[in-house]
Parts: structure tokens; C-alpha cells; sequence
């Protein structure tokens, strides 16, 4: 398969070719019916720029973006990549040590975010960061940094240096945060012809599709579904998340053709009434996981059902047929990538045993391109020529790939991957505990729930509401625990490393406190695109 052209996956490119060829045409539909065509889009991006490169971003400058999905965030993500800059989204959720991780990390001296968040960079050693950016500033203050009114990403004029060097398409697009499996937070490095590669996991897409995006655009859900459409011709329907209610609603007054089922959504939608006429232009959907409700899915609402499996540093490696049937299967690899299910060696394991789902592809620059600042978990990824992706899979005999579990110690819940270690480091920062280990146990609904077992420190005892209090201002609303057991010491082996896999197993025991059966209620912050 043959790299990529710039003019076919840089976004400056794409962005002037579409204005040029289809000024006209409707690019984005937002959340309020707003829709943006391709003139307007440049014209949106090229102002936002030209106020991004007067206050100093200059080509391979890293920008942290720190924004709700809307018309804001995309102008934004395109304008820093319109200058060659780096585009390094964050999480809305972060807060605390995790926060003050990914920023330090980052290298960004410049910042663009929502005022709701700006009191989270209060409390935190800001790293590098000079100057802020704010959208709807609450005026909190933050004392050493410059800040801007977003209003100057609106008023400058449309005229825009060229970068100093062209923009290839092995060039970094995008720092972009994992969950931090087995540590803290990586920075996975991304260039333009990754995110283009990411597309091929969406072979149905064409120029006549609206894709709607429910993910955020600090997430890889987000961002190549949005790039797919502008490098194929298509456009997007880009709204602040998934809602059950208001979903076929949404799907009609878009427009809409395609889009991601992710985790439980598929499930959600299936216990819901038949929608009123169901005279959507909704064609095909991309389900992940592919369960017995996406294909209901599909059925029952006369869809394409396909799947992929992917994650941040990859691209797409795994591909279904239309509407597959084999439950739970992510696919085969599709037409560029070889994949393999290996041992601790590297050697390929038998078909049904399981092992390490390990990739590479015939092109390159298509999937990351390391850790940024990480040597040592790059090497370690990328050992032996393959990436090694520390999910469990096993492959039946007809070559259908089947994801187990998740070798590192990541939990997924509600669509998040969840880094087991940056919710026991906030955890052990409660001076009651001693240790804690963190880990997934099954949910009623899909995916996990999380449960954090805990020592105590001598002569104390646990309030696990005041823990939760506690933990509320410093983890992720989707990060804060479920379950939460008292052990007189963690179960740990020899060498006194936390036994997890003993945890695992005992799943949710009689002496586990549940949070929702004690009704403490954690929600998710709600931000005003």
C-alpha cells in the first residue's frame, strides 16, 4: 500500500482543496444546527491560525487543547495543524496529579481552553505553559500566564504565512494521551499518515456520507472519523456526546449515514421503542464490540453492521465483512497489516490458545510513531519489528480474531480506558490508606466496573463516602471506584508484588462496599460548547 500524499492526508491540504473544489458544500453540522461549508471552514480555521501564529505558535510548537466537542474545538485542532503545530488534546475529565502529568509532559507553552476547566490549572504545576487561550473566561486566576479572549481566533485577518518547511505526511499531527496502563499517562505521537491509515478501518465511507461524531476529539473516536470525511469528501454531524434519548432525533436532523456504536450504546438503543417512521438516511454503522446487540442492531433497523479494533497507537489493524455474525469477533487483518497471537517470545501461539495481539503494516509512518518522551515503553512496544499492543486475543481456526482480555492492567468502563495505576496513586494520597490496587470487575451493562481494594494505614479505619469525597476533585468522574474492599494486606507474591489477578477473581466479594447501592452519586461535568 503507497504512503499517502500530502494532498491526500494533510489537513492544510485537505482543508484548501475542499474550499477550492466544493466551497459550497456543507463540511459540519453542529449540535444547535449551525453547519459550516468548506469556504467557511477555511475561513474559520485560517483566522484562528493567523491569531495562533500572532502570539507566537510556530510549525512543531506543541499546543494543549483543552475543549468540549463543537465548533471551537474543531476550528481549533485544524488551525494549530494549519501551522504545522501539534495538536495535543486532554481529557475534560483531568484533574489533579493526572492533570498535572499530561500537562508537564505535553511541552506546550501555549494552552487553549474552556474557562469551566481553568480553575483545574489552579492547583497544579502548569509545566511549561505561558500563555492561555479562554473560551467564556470566568476570570480565575492564574498568576505568571498571558491570557487571551478566544475572541482573537475570530478577529484576525485570513492571511497566513506558509510553514517554513512543507508539511509531510510523516510529520506529528498529534500528541495523543493513552489511559497509562502501566504507569503514568503516555503521549502516543501520530503523524498525518496515521491518522489517514486510521481510516481504512471504514471502507464503506464515501463523499456521500455525514458522519456523525459523539466521541471527543481528545480521543482517537473522535479525530479519525472527522479526518476520514474530510480526506474523502464526506462531512460530519460533530455534537457533545452520545444521548439514548435524543438519538434518533439527532441521527434525522443531521442527516446522518454513519457512525460509531461504542460499548454499550448498541444496548441502549435496542431497549428503546421503535423510533417514530424511522425514515433516516442512517445506512451503516461501525459497532465496537461487536455483541449480540449490534447485530440485533442492524437487523432490526435495516443497517450495515461492521467492527474494527483499534486503539491510539495503531490503525484499524482488525476489519470485519458486512454484518458479521461471529459474535465477538473484531475481524481478520484487513488489506496492508499482518497480525499475529503470540507467547511472552514472540512466537506465534495455536489457534483458540491465547496470547499478545502484536501488528505491523506494509506502509510506513501508518500506525504511532513512539512515546513521546518514553524511549523505554517505545522499545518496549516496538520490539522485534512489531508493535506489541498488550491486549490478550486468541484467532479460531477460520482466522476470526477474538479479544480476551487486557494483558496490562487497564479497566474499560463505559467506553474510557481507565489506568489502574493513576487511580491507586490518588487513592494512597488519602492518609488512611496504606496501599491500594486497583482493578476491573464485571458490569451489569458491559465493559467494567472498577474496584479498589485498599490497606489500611496503622490506627486508622474508613469512611469509603469520604473517601469518594476525597477523590472526586482529583480523578475522572469515570475513574472514581465502585467497589471498594478492606484487606488486612494485599494479597502479594514473593517478591511482594501485588497479586491482581487474586482480586480479579474474587470479583466483587459479600464485604465489597457498592457506591451506587449506597447512593453516592458520581456524574459527569457537562461543559456549554
Amino acid at each position: 500500500m503507497p504512503m499517502p500524499t500530502a494532498d491526500e492526508c494533510v489537513i492544510r491540504n485537505l482543508v484548501d482543496r475542499r474550499a477550492a473544489e466544493r466551497p459550497d458544500d456543507v463540511f459540519a453540522v453542529f449540535q444547535d444546527g449551525t453547519t459550516w461549508t468548506h469556504a467557511e471552514l477555511r475561513g474559520h480555521v485560517r483566522r484562528a491560525a493567523r491569531a495562533l501564529q500572532d502570539i507566537g505558535v510556530v510549525q512543531g510548537d506543541h499546543v494543549l487543547v483543552w475543549l468540549p466537542n463543537g465548533p471551537d474545538c474543531l476550528k481549533v485542532w485544524f488551525a494549530v495543524n494549519y501551522l504545522g503545530a501539534v495538536y495535543v488534546p486532554i481529557n475534560l475529565a483531568y484533574r489533579g496529579g493526572i492533570l498535572e502529568h499530561v500537562v508537564a509532559l505535553s511541552d506546550a507553552a501555549i494552552g487553549i481552553v474552556h474557562g469551566d476547566l481553568v480553575e483545574r490549572l489552579a492547583t497544579v504545576d502548569r509545566g511549561r505553559l505561558k500563555q492561555l487561550v479562554v473560551f467564556r473566561d470566568k476570570g480565575i486566576d492564574l498568576p505568571g500566564l498571558i491570557r487571551h479572549a478566544a475572541d482573537i481566533l475570530d478577529d484576525a485577518p485570513a492571511e497566513v504565512a506558509d510553514a517554513p518547511t512543507p508539511i509531510e505526511p510523516w510529520t506529528t499531527q498529534a500528541i495523543i494521551f493513552t489511559s497509562g496502563t502501566t504507569g503514568p499517562s503516555k503521549g502516543v505521537l501520530s503523524s498525518y499518515a496515521h491518522l489517514h491509515a486510521s481510516g481504512q478501518g471504514f471502507p464503506l465511507a464515501t463523499a456521500a456520507d455525514r458522519h456523525l461524531i459523539t466521541l471527543p476529539l481528545f480521543h482517537a473516536g473522535g479525530t479519525i472519523p472527522i479526518h476520514l470525511m474530510l480526506s474523502r469528501g464526506g462531512s460530519i454531524a460533530l455534537v457533545d456526546g452520545f444521548s439514548t434519548d435524543g438519538f434518533w432525533d439527532t441521527v434525522a436532523r443531521t442527516g446522518t449515514t454513519t457512525l460509531i456504536l461504542l460499548g454499550v450504546m448498541a444496548g441502549f438503543l435496542m431497549k428503546r421503542p421503535e423510533p417514530a417512521g424511522n425514515d433516516t438516511a442512517l445506512r451503516w454503522v461501525t459497532a465496537l464490540p461487536l455483541d449480540e446487540d449490534a447485530i440485533g442492531f442492524g437487523r432490526r433497523f435495516g443497517v450495515t453492521v461492521m467492527t474494527t479494533f483499534n486503539m491510539t497507537e495503531v490503525s484499524c489493524p482488525l476489519l470485519s465483512e458486512r454484518n458479521p455474525t461471529v459474535v465477538s469477533s473484531c475481524g481478520r487483518p484487513r488489506p496492508g497489516v499482518a497480525a499475529r497471537v503470540v507467547d511472552e517470545n514472540d512466537n506465534e501461539v495455536p489457534p483458540g490458545m491465547v496470547g499478545e495481539l502484536i501488528v505491523r503494516t506494509d506502509q510506513p509512518w501508518a500506525m504511532n510513531h513512539g512515546y513521546y518522551k518514553n524511549p523505554e515503553a517505545t522499545a518496549r512496544a516496538w520490539r522485534n519489528g512489531w508493535f506489541h499492543t498488550g491486549d490478550g486475543f486468541r484467532v479460531d481456526t477460520a482466522g476470526n480474531f477474538f479479544f480476551v482480555d487486557r494483558i496490562k492492567d487497564a479497566i474499560r468502563r463505559r467506553g474510557e480506558n481507565i489506568s489502574s495505576f493513576e487511580v491507586e496513586t490518588e487513592v494512597c494520597a488519602y492518609p488512611a490508606i496504606r496501599e491500594a490496587a486497583a482493578v476491573a470487575v464485571a458490569s451489569e451493562i458491559a465493559e467494567d466496573e472498577v474496584l479498589v481494594a485498599v490497606s489500611l494505614a496503622p490506627g486508622h479505619t474508613l469512611d469509603p463516602v469520604a473517601l469518594i469525597d476525597f477523590l472526586r476533585p482529583r480523578l475522572a468522574h469515570f475513574m472514581i471506584p465502585r467497589y471498594i474492599r478492606v484487606l488486612d494486606d494485599l494479597p502479594k507474591t514473593p517478591t511482594q508484588k501485588v497479586q491482581k489477578h487474586v482480586l480479579r477473581t474474587a470479583g466483587v466479594t459479600a464485604d465489597a462496599w457498592d457506591r451506587e447501592k449506597a447512593g453516592v452519586v458520581v456524574k459527569r461535568e457537562r461543559l456549554t460548547p
